[in-house]
């Protein structure tokens, strides 16, 4: 049971953080207190703004003893609700935005320890000057920082080569609930010491302790890319075009995203300067990327392989960047798809995976299953066909009241795609995390062994439930 601050206990606080890292004033809590969606609003007494793990440790420590609960948050640009407070005002926001040091690169040893507020966009450039890089990235590079993607193990679309958050953890620095510091920063191949919990903190999302730094695993510097955009009559065909390619390039292979014609509407009709790729419209469209050293001709490659491709009708047109500038286009069209969807209107989002093979027929599939229970239901499926990660947007019906129906069916409607998703063996949430979110419909669907285990595990680290309550467990 969590209590109020107290008045002492907020002159403790500030007394530890100055000015630059406690406040209380409502114009600058006010961007917040709202997720980035803007489907969760909260309150609180006060932002806490530690600049060091001492710091951070020691606000923790002070709040453990009085009893008051903590919420975690970095760059606020989480898609479920996991950052924001509740609405009783008793939970203290906890903001790691200013541990923003690279603490160290070892271009050697290809490992880089960043703290949790750095910037992914910044951890990016410090890792370039070194002629290396941090091989994940997302549409939200410029906010996400490196303690929020490790929070929620987020994935990104180099997963395809790279693997998740997690995989390019190498070790985590973490305040747990009563204040002690776990230091796991050391990048060990081999720690037989029990359970792992450097990767407990991966995807945890701040239920368990505060990530405060990170030793991150780095590859070289990419000397030359090739991008591509393909037009596709279907997902089924974007898959056969995957395992083509995969076989004839390999590892230089490090994107495949895929989304429909609905999407690439919507990104012209309200993103500025974005313009169609191909000279006409076609159903289905692949995004592709190889990255590599210069002496490989990429474009040359990707370019044949397409060839071949196009001559045995896989695929209907495709477009080869021929500078950075076109690449980064492309690339553009497809991370401003949230931002597009988003102003096109109320929708339910949901990010889930499939097994790869069965990621076409949970796109052909489940629209048609949501259209028999809601007639006029839409649904738009894109994301990294690579890893069979689905982001399925629900749409309202055309000429209904958004809000209202998504008040009235969404949550049926999302039990519809969650059950499918289970049925065919996926998860619910593939890179964004449970948060408030999906809370409920995790308890209610999943696995009552995966829950039993994950609830012992909070209990255990945090038995008074002080560390983002209200989040991920039921």
């Amino acid at each position: 049971m969590t209590i109020a601050p107290s008045q002492t206990l907020l002159d403790r606080l500030a007394a530890l953080l100055g000015p630059k890292g406690f406040t209380q004033d409502a114009d600058a809590l006010a961007p917040w207190l709202t997720d980035w969606r803007g489907r969760y609003h909260g309150r609180t007494a006060a932002m806490l703004s530690p600049a060091s793990t001492e710091e951070v440790a020691e606000a923790v420590r002070l709040c453990a003893e009085a009893g008051v609960a903590i919420v975690p948050q970095g760059g606020n640009s989480g898609m479920v609700g996991g950052a924001t407070p509740d609405a009783s005002g008793e939970q203290l926001l906890l903001s790691t935005r200013r541990l923003n040091r690279v603490r160290s690169i070892d271009a050697e040893a290809r490992i880089a320890v960043a703290e949790a507020g750095v910037i992914l966009q910044s951890f990016h450039e410090a890792a370039l000057a070194e002629g290396l890089r941090f091989p994940l990235t997302l549409g939200g590079k410029g906010s996400a920082t490196i303690g929020g993607l490790v929070s929620t193990n987020a994935g990104g679309t180099q997963v395809l080569r790279h693997g998740t958050m997690r995989t390019l953890v190498a070790g985590i620095e973490a305040v747990l609930p009563d204040g002690r510091v776990f230091d796991g920063l050391a990048p060990l191949k081999k720690d037989n010491r029990g359970y792992d919990l450097r990767h407990l903190f991966c995807g945890a999302e701040g239920t368990l302790g505060i990530v405060t730094a990170a030793s991150l695993h780095l590859v070289p510097a990419a000397e030359a890319r090739a991008t591509a955009w393909i037009g596709l009559e279907s997902p089924g065909d974007a898959l056969l075009l995957l395992r083509e390619l995969d076989a004839a390039i390999g590892a230089p292979l490090e994107g495949f995203e895929i989304l429909p014609q609905a999407c690439l509407d919507a990104v012209l009709r309200h993103i500025p300067q974005t313009r169609h790729p191909l000279d006409a419209d076609q159903p289905w469209y692949a995004l592709v990327e190889l990255a590599g050293d210069a002496s490989d001709d990429l474009a040359a490659r990707l370019e044949a392989a397409l060839g071949a491709a196009h001559a045995r009708g896989l695929i209907e047109d495709a477009a080869m960047a021929r500078s950075e500038r076109e690449s980064e286009d492309f690339w553009r069209l497809r991370d401003s798809i949230s931002e597009a969807e988003r102003a096109e209107g109320p929708a339910i989002q949901h990010d889930v995976s499939v097994p790869v093979a069965a990621m076409p027929r949970f796109i052909a599939e489940n629209p048609a299953r949501l259209a028999a229970a809601f007639p006029g239901t839409r649904a738009l499926s894109f994301g990294h066909l690579g890893d069979g990660n689905i982001h399925h947007h629900v749409q309202p019906p055309v000429g209904a009241d958004g809000a209202a129906w998504l008040a009235a069916h969404g949550e049926e409607a999302s039990r519809i795609v969650y059950g499918h998703v289970i049925e065919l063996g996926g998860s619910i949430s593939a890179e964004h995390g449970i948060g408030q979110m999906k809370r409920d419909v995790f308890a209610a669907l999943d696995s009552p062994s995966r829950l039993a285990a994950l609830r012992a595990i909070k209990a255990g680290l945090d038995p008074a439930g002080l560390f983002n309550p209200g989040k991920l467990i039921a």
